[in-house]
Parts: C-alpha cells; sequence; structure tokens
C-alpha cells in the first residue's frame, strides 16, 4: 500500500503532537492554518504553532482568511490530490468543494465524545458542567456542525481538580494515536464509520466574559468548577473594592462559615467565600495589576 498522503488544518498548541505524528508516519503535502495574528506589547504579527512547524520542516503552507472565499487555494489543494483532510481545531468552517477535494474523507478530531458538546468550547464546558469523563473522537466531516459520522473514540476521565489546560495536554497527548488508526482503518477498509446517535446530544457554545464572572449565589462546587473549566482561559473573576480579581486555584469546602453570600474571611490557609452551599477557599488569585500569588497573601495585603 503506498504511503498515505495528507493536508492538515490546524491552528493552536492542542493539534501540534498530532501533526508532527502524522508527519512522521504519513506525506504531509501541505498544512492550511489561521493568518498570523498580533500578539504581546507590540502586536507583532505571530505565526500559529503550526505553521512553525509547517515552516521547520519544508511543507507548504497556506493561510486563507476563509477558506470557502479564496478559490486560488483551493485550486492548489485540489492539485495536491490528497488521500486525506486531516482537521483538528483549525477554526474556520469548510464548504462541500474543500470537503471533496480528498480521495477519502475529511478526517476531523474532536475532543468530546460526540454527540455530547458539539461546538467551541467542548472541554471547558465539560469541566464547568461537572463531568467526570469526556473523551476525544476522530469523525468524518459533513456541512453541519460536528455531525458527521463517527470513527473511533477515547475515553478521558475528569479528576475533581483537573483544570482546563491540563484537560487540553491530555486530549492532545492521546490524539495523534487516534487520527493515526482512523487513517489507516478507513485507507484499508477496515474501519467503518458509525451514525451519530441523538441520545446526549448539547452544545458546547463559546464562552462568553461574563459567564466567567463568578455568582457567589451558587454553590462552592459549582463555583470550583468554573474556575477549573476556564483557568486562563480566559479565567474566572469576581470584582473587589473596584478590581478584577481573578481566581486560579480553589477548595470546596462542606464547612459553612458565618455571614453573608459573598462575604470573605482571610485565614492562614487561603480566603474562605460563603456560597449558597457550603464554602469556596481560594488558594490562588491574580489581582488587577499584579502577578499571580496565594490569596493568603493577597488578603493579608488588603489588611495594611
Amino acid at each position: 500500500m503506498a504511503k498515505i498522503s495528507i493536508v492538515f488544518f490546524g491552528t493552536p498548541d492542542i493539534g501540534l503532537k498530532s501533526l508532527e505524528h502524522l508527519y512522521n508516519k504519513f506525506d504531509v503535502l501541505a498544512v492550511v492554518t489561521q493568518p498570523d495574528k498580533p500578539s504581546g506589547r507590540g502586536h507583532k504579527l505571530t505565526p500559529s504553532p503550526i505553521k512553525v512547524f509547517a515552516l521547520e520542516n519544508n511543507i507548504p503552507v497556506f493561510q486563507p482568511k476563509s477558506i470557502r472565499k479564496e478559490p486560488e487555494i483551493i485550486e492548489e489543494l485540489k492539485k495536491l490530490q490528497p488521500d486525506f483532510f486531516v482537521t483538528f481545531a483549525f477554526g474556520q468552517i469548510l464548504s462541500q468543494e474543500v470537503l471533496d477535494i480528498p480521495k477519502y474523507e475529511t478526517i476531523n478530531l474532536h475532543v468530546s465524545l460526540l454527540p455530547k458538546y458539539r461546538g467551541a468550547n467542548p472541554i471547558q464546558r465539560a469541566i464547568i458542567n461537572g463531568d467526570k469523563e469526556t473523551g476525544i473522537c476522530t469523525m468524518i466531516t459533513e456541512l453541519g456542525l460536528d455531525c458527521g459520522d463517527i470513527c473511533l473514540t477515547h475515553p478521558i476521565e475528569i479528576t475533581p481538580n483537573m483544570n482546563c489546560i491540563e484537560l487540553f495536554e491530555i486530549c492532545a497527548s492521546k490524539s495523534p494515536e487516534l487520527l493515526e488508526k482512523t487513517l489507516l482503518g478507513i485507507a484499508d477498509g477496515t474501519l467503518k464509520p458509525q451514525c451519530q446517535c441523538e441520545e446526549g446530544l448539547c452544545y458546547a457554545d463559546k464562552l462568553t466574559k461574563e459567564e466567567c464572572r463568578i455568582d457567589w449565589s451558587k454553590s462552592a462546587q459549582d463555583i470550583h468548577n468554573l474556575v477549573r473549566g476556564v483557568y486562563k482561559c480566559p479565567g474566572a473573576f469576581f470584582e473587589y473594592q473596584g478590581k478584577i480579581i481573578k481566581v486560579l486555584e480553589t477548595e470546596p469546602l462542606t464547612t459553612e462559615i458565618e455571614g453573608n453570600i459573598g462575604d470573605l474571611s482571610i485565614s492562614k490557609s487561603g480566603i474562605d467565600v460563603k456560597t449558597s452551599k457550603g464554602t469556596l477557599r481560594l488558594i490562588k488569585v491574580k489581582p488587577e495589576g499584579k502577578g499571580e500569588m496565594l490569596a493568603r497573601d493577597w488578603g493579608n495585603g488588603l489588611r495594611k
């Protein structure tokens, strides 16, 4: 069997290990990634991690603003005559014309166990909702939102204090092998994708800033899940004395403290906050204009 050829579509770090792995196993004809974006204080245009890897390995790179509206790039992809397109957090919607290019299929790696959490933020939503398990899956890309047939799945446990970045890293490390098995299985006919069932269908809509604002009238466990789920992406926060305080690490306690909901109590172990159910201990915070610090140090600063 001839070496399988692919074009890889991706942008952020989460897809980098998969691209590296596929590069060593298959013939990567090209990479398609988002245009360079300004970053840092100088707003310098910065390439995606996927582009950096491609350039380092002499892989042709395409950077459409919207691939559906750039016929020149579509024609170049057609000339490559790939066996597969592989997409992993690419960030753009593909047209049917693009999906029809590869010999076999366009395979997408999605970071949930579909049909649960179709959409933009499945990792964060799973943690915010207090799920104890999620996973990754490969699927046949169709025009609808994450609705194609499922190829392979791999479940992943969500431990009680796991945050979204830790879960990102696990998903990134488990994805390369699943993609390899999918491509090989479809190419040799041993893998038969299965239609998605509708049971458990839900959507992982893009997070808004307001959703990341801590509501102390919720339970300590719910707020703990929010803090883990949006850890630095973009981060849970509350306002105190006119300043934004980002919360990075917490511990839900079953004990109740006196006072009103939202009241802060400074202790040696951190800052305890009364919620509608239980007490939430703040362990690590990032006050506005300052670096990350232990919550107790921030609290002691307030006493001065």
